[in-house]
């Protein structure tokens, strides 16, 4: 029997696996998350990000995209 979870049930991603997810390095997803551009949570010292806030952050990177053009 195997545990792993296929990419569509995942509820939490870790912060290499959200940067994949974006196609941006590593350095840049933590700099966007301390900028507060990306939210994440945390459970003990571990930091995750919900795809929900995936979805935010594109949505935010459309809106400045947007307002440049």
């Amino acid at each position: 029997m195997s545990t792993a979870v296929s990419p569509a049930e995942q509820l939490l991603y870790r912060p290499e696996e959200a940067a994949i997810a974006l196609r941006i390095g590593r350095s840049m997803l933590y700099e966007e998350i301390r900028l507060g551009r990306l939210q994440t949570v945390r459970i003990g010292r571990r930091r995750l990000v919900p795809p929900e806030y995936i979805s935010q952050y594109v949505e935010l990177l459309k809106r400045e995209a947007e307002a440049t053009a």
